[in-house]
């Protein structure tokens, strides 16, 4: 039987296959029309899943490599070039000429998302389980869902218990649903005075006063923060601890300890928004609802760590609070789609999470290299794995002019004021997210398209 040798190396298991079976196909090893052994075959030789030799084999047949018969099982097409190499995974073409690169929306690396997807689907299309997608959930969701959840929780929340997860239609509906459920209108809610825009949206579109609460490299500062408390007294503190959007600011376990002492004292509720927590750097840093459970909502989502297509988020409540964040999903959309949920599950206990978070993280760090050979000169906050960057600006630029002329230039970014709760002032920065470029090539051209700008030192110069 035909079994492979995979190399060490970043990329995913499934790949790794089928670069092999090309090495061995173009060596002569494999033969036209041999036969492969079947998917639990390989899969038990390997010691991997029978979903990882599917998607080996369909990425194969992509590059024209094999075909499946029904019934029969996957042949060998015909020997390739005899250049004794594997054929790269063919990559999306560069972006055309005068076509912007977005560097804008912050995303996970999607170059392969759609395989992992197609497989994904064709294992849950032949599961046994399928009948809990085709009626209504109950209020928080299927208790097999909400398990799978509490799997996904328990990597930052050891211990996490299904009945305390909510199910959600995303973090965005996660945030609206907390937010709505646990604040009343005029209610004063506080965050970072460089937040996600999101947030904002969610606030005022709710009629809460949202403030925005000054920062450093850590994030909000605790002397700050009680500053405020001792003025007004907030209802929520919604709070992006790890990878901060926009800044990648991440709390130390200090810091976070403080600010859940803060939440004790003036008895306010914490919305710790995670969802870039599976890219922190320290393994030791905790989340900050560990700091106050007991009013500490926790809030992630599959989105920006799998993939943008599974819109299911989770949030994990004390069960006082868990009966008013139950009925607020219900009065917003009834109920997250089971069938996503289900999507969500699989890929959960099939470990593919796993593989695509490690994917992810590799990618990011790569591009993070990059960023910085790049900006050799600028002022950078970013993390090791981080998603994007924050870009400082020198004067005498001013973060609106910095990303109107990267528009021109064709690489659009987020400008500072898109994030100020207040608009006061101009922090003089702008987002740059590494992951949406198709290629590495592309980035780097994007980058230097911005570094080129900065290293002009006249905005004068581009109108």
């Amino acid at each position: 039987m035909w079994v492979p040798r995979i190399s060490e190396s970043n990329q995913p298991v499934y790949l790794s296959i089928a670069d092999a079976l090309a090495h061995d196909i173009a060596s002569g090893a494999l033969r036209r029309g041999e036969r492969l052994p079947t998917l639990r075959e390989l899969a038990q030789a390997l010691d991997v899943t029978p979903g990882t030799i599917s998607r080996a084999y369909t990425e194969a047949s992509r590059r024209g490599l094999t075909q499946g018969e029904v019934g029969r099982g996957t042949y060998v097409l015909d020997r390739i070039a005899d250049t004794g190499e594997a054929p790269v995974v063919t990559r999306a073409a560069p972006a055309a000429r005068g076509e912007a690169l977005d560097l804008s929306i912050i995303k996970p690396y999607g170059e392969t998302l759609q395989y992992w997807l197609r497989n994904a689907l064709t294992e849950l299309a032949n599961t046994t389980r399928l009948e809990q997608v085709l009626d209504y959930a109950p209020d928080g969701g299927h208790p097999a869902h909400r398990e799978a959840g509490a799997q996904w929780l328990r990597q930052w929340l050891p211990g996490a218990q299904w009945q305390q997860v909510v199910i959600t239609s995303g973090a965005q509906h996660g945030l609206m649903v907390a937010i709505s459920a646990l604040t009343g209108a005029g209610d004063l809610v506080l965050c970072e005075s460089l937040c996600y825009p999101g947030i904002i949206s969610v606030a005022h579109g709710l009629g809460r006063r949202l403030r925005g609460v000054p920062m450093d490299e850590q994030g909000i500062i605790p002397e700050a923060l009680r500053e405020i408390c001792q003025r007004e007294r907030p209802t929520m503190l919604v709070c992006v601890a790890t990878c901060q959007n926009p800044t990648t600011a991440i709390m130390s376990n200090q810091r976070r300890a403080q600010i859940a002492a803060l939440a004790e004292e003036f008895d306010f509720l914490l919305l710790d928004d995670d969802i870039y927590g599976f890219l922190a750097t320290d393994p030791q840093t905790r989340p900050l609802a560990t700091f106050a459970p007991e009013r500490s909502i926790y809030l992630t989502s599959l989105s920006k760590s799998v993939m943008p297509a599974l819109r299911i988020g989770y949030l994990y409540s004390p069960p006082k609070l868990l009966s008013r964040l139950t009925a607020m999903v219900r009065s917003t959309v009834w109920m997250p789609s089971p069938l996503t949920a289900q999507l969500a599950s699989h890929v959960i206990g099939e470990g593919l999470d796993s593989q695509l978070i490690r994917m992810h993280r590799a990618e990011a760090a790569a591009r993070q290299a990059i960023a910085r050979e790049v900006f050799t000169e600028a002022s950078l906050q970013s993390q090791p794995h981080s998603y994007h960057l924050w870009l400082n600006l020198p004067e005498p630029w001013r973060s609106d002019e910095f990303a109107l002329l990267a528009r021109a230039n064709g690489v659009v970014v987020m400008s500072a004021s898109q994030f100020q709760v207040e608009r006061t002032g101009d922090p003089r920065g702008v987002r740059v997210v590494l992951m949406s470029p198709t290629s590495r090539e592309e980035l780097r051209f994007a980058l230097t398209q911005l570094a080129s700008l900065l290293e002009s030192g006249d905005p004068k110069r581009f109108y």
